[in-house]
């Protein structure tokens, strides 16, 4: 799954970006109260982008 593809859909499920890391962007989910972090790949495996989504608390891509 692409990067952007994935920023996109955490955005559309109510998720901002917390802060930039090193090489890694944190993104909060506002309404469950959760973090975590997407690596700055291009590519982003699908089971790390469920991860994330589950992390997050929220639907998968």
């Amino acid at each position: 799954m692409k990067r952007r593809e994935l920023l996109r859909h955490l955005k559309q499920h109510g998720c901002e970006l917390f802060r930039e890391g090193g090489k890694h962007s944190v993104y909060f989910n506002v309404v469950g109260r959760k973090t975590s972090s997407v690596p700055r790949h291009n590519e982003i495996a699908d089971k790390l982008a469920r991860k994330i989504c589950k992390d997050l608390d929220i639907k998968e891509p």
